[in-house]
């Protein structure tokens, strides 16, 4: 079963921990900013191919707090989680720290309710020793279990999708637990992309325009896109004129249908997919054509192309009006489809 390691202060290099074996990491959400998940930590993850698997813990003996408390640390789980990337449906562990007496359980549970109110049961997972873990798996008040060897006697519930089997280790410079995925499915997953879903399928988005766009005689302009079809994952973006915002390296089969009008017959105008940089900086087309005017000074056709993108750039459709008078685009239809590589 694929190996992997928590970790809270410190973030080990992806090459450090691709060199060591590590297929997943578990990482934290909490209030302190320090030791938590960031989005581009999970991009970088992603990138890499590590899949990430997120734990709650503000203080070790915060589940003694009760329902209410649950409640509120899954909002917030939920909303650190969902700005790091993580798709619905995926679990949050949530941390019980310390050695738990079986008197204390029906405080452990209630907390354990308040999180299962707000992400619902399905996406409620407990960390913690033997006791804790099988007790609130047995009343029902957890679905997803990572337990620790900390305050388990040498017992392992077999139950457990997660289990952290050794401490004291470092891996890049940066102190780290030992674990290892007792299921296929963990909870693990990487930004837009969950196992066995999207990570092997395309991320697609189709988008169109509504009215009219006018580009100046002499300049260039990307095509703002105000109308999605589809875009279940959120690629499109940056107020339309991102056709897609990719969440990690993939690779990208392109195709739209446009229409021109107001050109002069013969005018020749550029029309091409752009990359650009987070902050709108040119990078490159990675795929231009120059396409003629008609006898009624319009153009109608199609662009494709075939290109690779990451976390680090945007895909943009652009038109180069090199001509003398206004070209109008009159209509546009666009769709991706990112692959992973």
């Amino acid at each position: 079963m694929p190996e992997g390691i928590d970790y809270a202060f410190g973030r080990p290099s992806t090459s450090a921990l691709t060199s060591a074996g590590i297929k997943f990491v578990c990482r934290y959400l909490s209030h302190s900013p320090s030791k938590n998940l960031t989005a581009s930590e999970a991009r970088k993850l992603t990138d890499a191919g590590i899949w990430i698997v997120v734990v709650w813990e503000t203080t070790a003996k915060r589940a003694l707090a009760g329902k209410a408390a649950g409640a509120a640390d899954a909002t917030d789980a939920r909303t650190q989680a969902r700005a790091c990337g993580m798709p619905d449906g995926r679990p949050v562990y949530f941390a019980v720290d310390w050695d738990a007496s079986s008197g204390q359980q029906s405080a452990i549970n209630a907390y354990l309710d308040g999180a299962a109110s707000v992400l619902g049961r399905d996406q409620v997972g407990i960390y913690g020793g033997y006791g804790p873990v099988k007790r609130a798996l047995d009343g029902g008040h957890a679905t997803w279990a990572w337990q620790t060897y900390a305050w388990s006697g040498g017992r392992w519930d077999k139950r457990a999708h997660l289990q952290q089997y050794s401490n004291g280790h470092t891996i890049g410079g940066v102190g780290c637990d030992y674990d290892r995925a007792e299921k296929t499915d963990y909870g693990q997953w990487r930004v837009g992309a969950t196992p066995g879903g999207d990570d092997d399928m395309a991320l697609v988005c189709s988008l169109g325009v509504d009215g009219t766009q006018v580009i100046d005689a002499g300049t260039n302009a990307d095509i703002k896109f105000t109308k999605e079809y589809s875009d279940k994952h959120g690629l499109h973006g940056e107020n339309g004129v991102s056709v897609a915002i990719a969440p990690a390296a993939y690779w990208v089969n392109a195709d739209a249908l446009f229409e021109l009008g107001g050109l002069a017959p013969g005018t020749k105008i550029d029309v091409a997919w752009t990359r650009v940089k987070d902050d709108g900086t040119f990078i490159d087309d990675p795929w231009r054509l120059t396409y003629t005017a008609d006898e009624n000074g319009t153009i109608r056709d199609q662009i494709g192309g075939q290109f690779g993108v990451d976390a680090t750039n945007r895909l943009r459709m652009c038109v180069y009006n090199t001509s003398d008078q206004a070209v109008t685009v009159h209509g546009c239809l666009a769709k991706v489809s990112l692959l992973k590589y």
